[in-house]
């Protein structure tokens, strides 16, 4: 998840440039005198020139709110996080439960089916059995986040349209001093502005995706994906309060972030590289340490790119349900993998061991 301002940005295109340059106008030559801040009230106007970045598009929605009223408002952000993270494990858990007890209905049917599928002609050359034929390779870690994928992918070619400039700012980005703000802490979590930033989040993604679900189940981390991008946004809302720094936000990272300590905890032995530099190998454990370590010091320092305190909050609730939570609704769930595997198996044959 990147973070800046956005009052004044660089141009991605021609197109771009052409398409934003009546906004422009409007704010920056034919606007009223800005009305200095009365006693008590903190000047929010978001704009420094030398707060960029390129992961983001060139303006932000005008900011108005004092820092009291900010703060006063962040009990909605809260509700909203609680609220919507006890949805998605229920939800979870009941689509879990469902689609269990549907396998195990419709098993013998699936038989059935697989034998007709074999007796008939096979048809060859059609597009369509080689994307089933693509399909079926995939783990099913990488079936479970293709979704995500093209949800990102989507947004960020929404991201393109200037039509829709205003509505992208107001509802893919997250801001504490945002008119709203509940609704892009989920929005925000599947936006990003720049391919390079969502080409590396989804290459991550898509990397640890058959390690997680291999774990979780996908439902479990359909739930904890959702539930780490809405914790922290709001991680990132707390700390833009505190300290006074409103720039939007945008971006999987928060979300990553949790994947990725969940990962890192479970297996902390596993050999990680990076992307660019293959030869060079670590443990997961070293590297969620540098990584906290990262975005600590980035938070103390102040440091602008990124959004320090969203990738803070996704990782220490990747720690703590992997810890603790996982804890308590994996192991609900093995009894039921272990009686849907047995009923695969068929019965125990006779006889002496």
């Amino acid at each position: 998840m990147t973070s800046t301002c956005w009052t004044r940005g660089t141009c991605t295109g021609r197109s771009w440039c052409q398409g934003w340059r009546v906004v422009k106008e409007q704010r920056h030559w034919f606007r009223q005198a800005a009305r200095k801040p009365g006693r008590g009230e903190a000047d929010i106007r978001s704009g420094p020139e030398n707060y960029k970045s390129s992961f983001t598009p060139p303006l932000s929605e005008p900011l108005s709110q004092t820092r009291s009223h900010i703060l006063k408002q962040l009990y909605k952000p809260f509700l909203f996080t609680v609220g919507f993270s006890g949805c998605s494990f229920g939800i979870a858990a009941i689509w879990q439960y469902e689609n269990l007890k549907y396998r195990m209905l419709n098993y013998l049917d699936d038989i059935r089916a697989d034998w007709l599928e074999k007796l008939r002609p096979q048809k060859q050359g059609e597009f369509r059995k080689q994307v089933n034929d693509w399909w079926n390779s995939l783990s099913e870690g990488q079936r479970t986040v293709s979704g995500i994928v093209a949800a990102n992918m989507l947004i960020f070619c929404l991201w393109r349209v200037p039509s829709l400039q205003h509505t992208m700012i107001r509802y893919f980005t997250s801001t504490p001093a945002s008119r709203s703000l509940c609704l892009p802490m989920v929005l925000s979590t599947f936006s990003h502005f720049s391919l390079f930033h969502m080409a590396a989040n989804m290459y991550v993604l898509w990397s640890f995706s058959s390690s997680i679900v291999t774990m979780m189940g996908p439902e479990q981390f359909l739930a904890v994906y959702m539930s780490a991008g809405v914790i922290s946004t709001f991680a990132s809302y707390v700390c833009k309060t505190a300290t006074g720094r409103f720039g939007p936000s945008l971006g999987a990272s928060g979300a990553i972030m949790t994947i990725l300590a969940a990962v890192c905890i479970k297996m902390p032995e596993a050999k990680l590289a990076i992307i660019f530099l293959p030869m060079f190998t670590f443990t997961a454990g070293s590297a969620l340490k540098f990584i906290l370590a990262l975005d600590s010091a980035g938070l103390i320092l102040g440091w602008k790119i990124f959004d320090h305190a969203a990738h803070l909050g996704g990782a220490l609730f990747g720690i703590l349900y992997s810890v603790y939570g996982h804890e308590y609704i994996w192991k609900k769930r093995e009894p039921l993998v272990k009686t849907w595997h047995e009923f695969r198996s068929g019965p125990p044959s006779s006889g002496a061991s």
